[in-house]
Formats: structure tokens, C-alpha cells, sequence
């Protein structure tokens, strides 16, 4: 049967908040035809507001920054913010593109948006407009704003962008300090300070130290700093020292552990927030010595009946998901063989036709802990942000 849309009790009053085409989002949709083949993308609400007040748990209650950057890790970018924005715990927004900002406030979200990147003089007069936060993050950056918020007749306002060490984005830790004195001089209204870990433990904790002695020194000589944050989903989990006056978390908002799932899971219980769905279209009874998908590699040693599912690794199934992933259909598990497609999956069901055409299949979620995104990314080889990164931007979605 279909698949029905459920209101979000304290969700925005105003108009749902569609996921925008303009950052290359399917919209919501409010069911799922019965006879509906092709894949889709079920978000769970209630999953999304548990992980949040998790993540606040875990970070002793302090405000949760929510990075949403790249269509909210795939769950789809104004869906994801119009159920977490009426939360306490959430102190406002991150993303990495400045459509994605634009996108956040023309669907209705009034808490801060920060933008973790550089951006052109075109956008940035937008941006200001739109009360959109700039990060501090190259030597003419602030020059960048201040132009942006002249255009917009805007206070100028940014975070400040400390490399202690990724060396991908900010201002590098040792000559760091004139480029605040120079912020400070044009009279931009700093709202925060933050860097970015590599993730490796011991040298998350020297980033750490260089960004207290900066921070220090730079209050001590009477810079505001604005709130202070570095830490990720995995510093969430791993690194306590590092959660400092709010966390940064993505990944783990969308119930998914940021680096080892069976540890991580025992400091806290996330749930899996996304679902990959699509309906068998075929079944097939193989004879033995037949062959399956491109290059032959499974070749059936005796009759065994196999199943086509309509997605494939354009739609974010990795191509390794044949090296020991499974397909949960009506309560059973089947493996994946054969080579991931473009467009097709296919499953082995085994002596009997136990699935028919027209079966849900669920490629990942929570429904079982083998279809769960860190075990499809364990067993395909591959990390758990690429799985959820890599779902195809125009899979209908909807928010349950």
C-alpha cells in the first residue's frame, strides 16, 4: 500500500518546507504509489529529533550547530531543516554552498546559517541580505564581506575560520591574529570562532591545543571571538575536550556513527533516519551454469531463483554492495550478486520464488542492523559518507 506523510508536531506553520530544486533536491512527496517500481527515500522525523537530543546529550547539553551540507548528507536539504529547526537543542545551520543557504531561508528557516566557504561577489550581496553568517576563512575574506554588506545596506557579520592543521579551508593558526586585528578594524561583527579537525586522535588533540592558545591570546588582547566550536560527529563521540561553548555534528543527525560503529554505539544509540526503497520488477528461476550481470562473475552452480530490484549505483548503491551486502524484502534478507548496475540491483532468493513482483525492497535503513548505512558501508568497503553523500539528489522523498 502507500505510504503516507506524517505532520511533525512543532514543525513551521507556514508552508512545508520542499526540498529545493535549485540545490538539486527532489520535492517531498506526500505517498508512494502502490505501483510505484522505481526507488525512493523514506526520512523518519522522529529518528532526526532523537539523534539530535543524543548529540546535545552527548555534548553535555550544550547548542548543536547542525551541518546540512550537501543536501543534508542526502536526506534532502529543507526537509531535514524544517524538522529540526523548531528544536530547542539546535542553535542554527551549516552548509558549504551558498545555494544551499539561499535555500534554507527561502524555505522558511529563521535561525542562523552559517556558511562554511568562499563565496563571489554576486552571491555575497545575497547572502547578506538574507542574514546569512560568512566564514572568515581566506587572507581577503574580510575585505569579501564587507563588500557584500555594503551592497545589502547590512552590519557586516562572520565566523572566523582557524586552520590548526587540516590545511583545507581558514586562516592557518600562526598568522592568524592580524587577520582578526584587520576584521576587527572594519568593525565585522564576529559570531563565532571554529576549526576543524583531521580526525586522527593525536593530532586532534595538538589542533586543540593550538586553537585555546589562539583563542586565548586573542581575548586576552580584547578580540571577540563569538561562541568557540570544533567539534564533528566523530569529536562528538571520541573527543570531549574538544566540545567547547556547541558541537558541529553532521553525519550523526542523520543516525549514522561517524567512525567505528560498534564502539561508537555503545557510548550512544543512534537511529538510522533514511531508508532506500524500490519494487522487485522481476524474478527468475536460473538454470545451472547461468550467469548473472555484467562481466559473469556469479554464475549459479545449481537452479536458484534470483530477483531484479530498480535501483543501482545511480541512485547511490556503491558498485562493491556485491562483496556482502544484503536486501531485506518481506522480513528476509537476501545477498546481492552479480555487478551493481546504473539502474539494477539484483538479489538471490534461493530453492523457492519467496518474492514477487511488486515486493518492497529495502536496500538500507533501520529496518535490520545489515541494511543499516554503516553496515552497507562495512560491507561494500567503503565509508559510511559516501553511502549517505551519494544517494541520488532526485530520489523522491518522504518525511514519515
Amino acid at each position: 500500500m502507500g505510504t503516507t506523510r506524517r505532520e511533525i508536531v512543532g514543525g513551521l506553520a507556514s508552508a512545508p518546507l520542499l526540498a529545493s530544486l535549485s540545490t538539486g533536491s527532489a520535492a517531498e512527496i506526500a505517498t508512494i504509489d502502490a505501483d510505484r517500481f522505481d526507488p525512493w527515500l523514506e526520512v523518519d522525523a522522529a529518528a532526526l529529533q532523537y539523534n539530535a537530543r543524543t548529540v546535545a546529550r552527548l555534548a553535555g547539553g550544550r547548542p548543536v550547530l547542525a551541518v546540512v551540507k550537501n543536501n543534508a548528507y542526502g536526506l534532502g536539504l529543507t526537509s531535514v531543516a524544517s524538522v529540526l529547526e523548531p528544536m530547542s537543542e539546535i542553535q542554527g545551520f551549516a552548509v558549504v554552498k551558498a545555494a544551499e543557504a539561499i535555500a534554507l531561508r527561502d524555505a522558511g528557516v529563521r535561525k542562523p546559517i552559517l556558511l562554511l566557504a568562499l563565496f563571489s561577489a554576486q552571491d555575497g550581496e545575497e547572502l547578506a541580505r538574507r542574514d546569512i553568517q560568512f566564514s572568515l576563512c581566506t587572507n581577503d575574506a574580510a575585505a569579501r564581506v564587507m563588500q557584500a554588506a555594503k551592497r545589502a545596506g547590512r552590519r557586516p557579520a562572520a565566523q572566523f575560520y582557524l586552520d590548526t592543521g587540516m590545511s583545507r579551508m581558514g586562516i592557518p593558526y600562526h598568522r592568524a591574529m592580524p587577520v582578526l586585528a584587520q576584521a576587527a578594524r572594519l568593525d565585522i561583527e564576529i559570531m563565532g570562532t571554529f576549526t576543524g579537525f583531521t580526525e586522527e586522535t593525536d593530532f586532534d588533540r595538538e589542533q586543540l591545543r593550538r586553537f585555546v592558545e589562539f583563542t586565548d591570546a586573542a581575548r586576552n588582547s580584547g578580540a571577540e571571538l563569538g561562541p568557540l566550536h570544533a567539534a564533528s560527529s566523530h569529536a562528538v563521540f571520541n573527543f570531549a575536550d574538544s566540545h567547547l561553548d556547541q558541537v558541529r555534528p553532521g553525519i550523526a543527525l542523520f543516525g549514522a556513527y561517524p567512525s567505528d560503529h560498534t564502539a561508537e554505539s555503545e557510548i550512544a544509540k543512534l537511529q538510522a533516519a533514511v531508508s532506500l526503497k524500490a519494487r522487485i520488477v522481476r524474478t527468475e528461476k536460473l538454470r545451472t551454469g547461468d550467469s548473472v550481470s555484467y562481466g559473469g562473475h556469479y554464475v549459479a552452480d545449481k537452479p536458484v531463483w534470483v530477483a531484479t530490484i530498480p535501483a543501482g549505483h545511480t541512485d547511490g548503491i556503491p558498485r562493491t554492495a556485491v562483496d556482502g551486502s544484503r536486501v531485506l524484502v518481506n522480513g528476509r534478507l537476501y545477498p546481492v550478486i552479480g555487478a551493481v548496475s546504473a539502474s539494477h540491483t539484483i538479489i538471490e532468493i534461493g530453492d523457492e520464488p519467496s518474492v514477487n513482483i511488486g515486493d518492497v525492497a529495502t536496500l538500507m535503513g533501520p529496518e535490520h542492523d545489515a541494511i543499516h548505512p554503516n553496515a552497507v558501508a562495512s560491507t561494500s568497503s567503503t565509508s559510511v559518507y559516501d553511502i549517505l553523500m551519494h544517494l541520488n539528489p532526485a530520489l523522491p522523498k518522504i518525511l514519515v
